[in-house]
């Protein structure tokens, strides 16, 4: 039987385990996929485990992005473009780091037929999967993408990589049609993100990166406001397709069960 994981930490959130084992069983695939809370220091262990074949694949959140990538043999053309892998595989030998984040979020949007072109973005957070989401924005031909974070090196950082990104400091709102929160403020009950609700008024689009909760107070506090939400789910959804198309070759239908499926958790 074959062995897949999800890394992170935390990782009791993710439904990576139910989406796969559920496309494994559709598609007649003896595998087994687990979630693996990790450290920094077991990475090494874990990636050696898909050089002897004990594992075949793995999906990395949280915060492994971008330190998985000294441990890997190739990155694909977006990991490079990123520095953020969220897929692992082997081929011909080769353990390779690749980004389905970029895609995964463009399908989501295209999929909710919500279009950035000339709308400005803001993002809330510089972490892992935030240089893809500003690289699908920029793909996407949002006219201004605005960036706020609690650590200001690591969003200076985003800016020395991404010259056309704004900074504004952590709290301070901009004008926007787009709001995104990749931050992890919302995986527990009591998070919340410390902006003028109010102030920001109705008519926005609030997207919450996390999915489970499936309402982050993020979102909660928009709707009240009369501003459009979505949750990350979708994104999630077309991330892992790809992720096991390139696990297998073989491209799993994410239609309305997979959608209840994460829906009804």
């Amino acid at each position: 039987m074959k062995k897949f994981y999800v890394i992170g930490n935390p990782i009791g959130h993710s439904l990576s385990p139910k989406l796969h084992n559920y496309w494994f069983k559709q598609n007649n695939i003896d595998a087994v996929y687990e979630k693996r809370q990790v450290e920094e220091a077991d990475i090494k262990g874990i990636i050696s485990e898909i050089r002897n074949g004990k594992v075949e694949g793995i999906n990395v959140t949280v915060p492994f992005k971008k330190s998985v990538i000294r441990f890997l043999d190739e990155t694909s053309a977006f990991a490079k473009e990123t520095q953020s892998v969220n897929t692992i595989y082997k081929e011909k030998e080769k353990i390779i780091g690749g980004n389905t984040d970029i895609n995964g979020f463009i399908q989501s949007l295209n999929k909710i037929d919500y279009n950035i072109k000339g709308k400005k973005a803001f993002i809330l957070g510089a972490g892992g999967v935030v240089p893809s989401i500003i690289v699908a924005l920029n793909r996407m031909g949002a006219s201004k993408i605005i960036l706020s974070n609690r650590t200001q090196e690591n969003a200076e950082a985003l800016k020395k990589k991404y010259p056309f990104i704004s900074l504004i400091n952590w709290g301070n709102i901009q004008d926007f049609d787009m709001i995104i929160n990749a931050t992890s403020i919302g995986l527990k009950e009591n998070d919340k993100i410390p902006i003028n609700y109010d102030q920001i008024g109705s008519g926005k689009f609030f997207y919450d990166i996390i999915y489970n909760p499936k309402k982050t107070n993020f979102l909660i506090e928009a709707k009240k406001q009369g501003n459009r939400i979505e949750n990350g789910k979708m994104m999630f959804a077309y991330q892992a397709q790809l992720a096991f198309e390139l696990w297998f070759k073989i491209k799993p239908e994410v239609n309305k069960k997979v959608i209840e499926l994460l829906e009804n958790d």
